[in-house]
């Protein structure tokens, strides 16, 4: 089985771009360089992700405080 991707050779990532809640973005792909949303055809926010990210506690603290 190939990518589709790869075979019509079109400019895309095989990792998946993390989107944090503090607009910061990352690829699981160490390689890749380009975090443009369309070149990533798997995206999933941090909130997603199991464990904790350090901006979604930021916004867990800033929620209790606002309480």
């Amino acid at each position: 089985m190939e990518c589709a991707s790869c075979v019509s050779e079109l400019d895309h990532c095989h990792g998946t771009l993390v989107i944090h809640e503090d607009d910061f973005v990352e690829c699981t792909d160490p390689q890749c360089g380009d975090f443009d949303l369309v070149r990533h055809f798997l995206t999933v926010t941090c909130a997603e992700i199991d464990g904790e990210c350090h901006c979604t506690a930021v916004l867990v603290e800033e929620y209790a405080k606002a309480s």
